[in-house]
């Protein structure tokens, strides 16, 4: 039998830079810790913002810390539609392009014209485990899930490996939906 990996589903989220965060929760502001993510020294955080898109807003949007060299936000497709945007399908930090958004918090506001994006579904993984499930880093796989009713392949999975990793794989709500994931799902990696 072949190694089964943890499969996680990620909500839409936004990352900020340290400017936007003063922009959007003013001068000096730090982000709170609320929870950790699996993601070694990744967390949820306290800090929430409205993302507005041309035809609708989705407001107390979670924030992830810690904070990043640029301002990326995370949805689904449903959240794109919803939002008015097209957001295109692509790793987190490749927003080059991207769609996008004013953002607003309780001190202000910003406009970012790219960060928007789908994320690509995608499995991190440890060097060690990497072996294990037999992949490699930028390899892309399928990922078999078995659920009651709604079994199904995702394709188009890339592999991410390095060793500030933990080992899971990340799909968005939709995909999630789609799978009928609830509580701690596993997959196994299937090679085209």
């Amino acid at each position: 039998m072949s190694e089964k990996v943890l499969i996680e589903t990620s909500a839409r989220h936004v990352h900020v830079s340290q400017e936007a965060l003063e922009t959007l929760f003013g001068k000096g502001a730090e982000l709170t810790f609320k929870k950790a993510l699996s993601q070694p020294g990744q967390f949820a955080c306290v800090e929430r913002v409205d993302v507005v898109g041309p035809k609708k807003t989705i407001p107390n949007v979670s924030i992830l810390g810690p904070v990043r060299p640029a301002t990326q936000v995370e949805v689904s497709l449903s959240d794109a539609r919803t939002l008015g945007l097209a957001a295109p399908i692509r790793e987190s930090g490749d927003v080059a392009g991207s769609a996008p958004c004013k953002l607003v918090g309780p001190a202000g506001e910003i406009e970012i014209s790219e960060g928007v994006i789908v994320a690509k579904r995608h499995i991190h993984t440890t060097p060690e485990d990497a072996v294990k499930l037999g992949v490699s880093d930028k390899e892309i796989v399928g990922v078999k899930v078995e659920t009651n009713g709604r079994s199904l392949v995702f394709g188009d999975v890339v592999v991410r490996v390095s060793e500030k990793f933990a080992t899971a794989m990340h799909v968005d709500t939709d995909e999630s939906n789609a799978a009928a994931c609830s509580g701690e799902v596993y997959g196994e990696i299937v090679k085209f």
